[in-house]
């Protein structure tokens, strides 16, 4: 079996060439490429129970089989009972292989579970990047629903190498995310 993920092929000999087409660019090296996906999950509940913290790293781990690091407060918030340097989330950075493992899981297995799954909004940040809200783990088929203990949503950013939010998009699109509404 190949060690290469199948994603990784598919960027390779087909959308690779198609994206360089489309945009007409005159060198390879212009051609947006999935740089890395950051899954990040805000705990803010975690300042009154410490245990939410270890149970998102562990299944967190479970989905993306990379061990996450817990983000800590930058500062001292009374309203929140949050002081500083108190965990608050948890956040893992996925490159390479495992980043398109995770994309694939993602498209081919995950998002199709979402009940009354419509598609995904095409709202990029300017610069090529994307971020997809999800309000619950368990869309993940690693996570066992008779073991959790609360519901808790993540965000993925997709970071890409491309220059336009244009380009960011065509880019997804080719790998397979299903948006809404087609781009202007």
């Amino acid at each position: 079996m190949s060690t290469t993920a199948n994603l990784k092929n598919v960027y390779a000999e087909q959308i690779a060439p198609a994206l360089q087409k489309q945009f007409n660019y005159s060198s390879s090296m212009q051609i947006p490429v999935l740089k890395k996906i950051v899954i990040n999950q805000g705990l803010g509940m975690a300042t009154a129970d410490k245990k939410i913290i270890e149970v998102a790293m562990k299944e967190l781990a479970t989905i993306t089989g990379q061990k996450p690091v817990a983000t800590i407060s930058k500062k001292d918030v009374s309203n929140f009972h949050l002081r500083k340097k108190m965990p608050i989330g948890v956040m893992v950075t996925l490159r390479r292989e495992r980043m398109y493992e995770f994309l694939e899981k993602l498209i081919r297995v995950a998002l199709p579970r979402i009940r009354d799954f419509k598609g995904i909004e095409s709202k990029f940040d300017g610069r090529g990047n994307y971020t997809l809200g999800i309000q619950e783990q368990i869309i993940f088929p690693e996570i066992n629903l008779d073991q959790i203990e609360k519901i808790m949503g993540m965000n993925i950013t997709f970071v890409t190498s491309a220059q336009t939010d244009e380009e960011g998009y065509a880019l997804l699109k080719a790998f397979g995310l299903p948006f809404k509404d087609s781009k202007k």
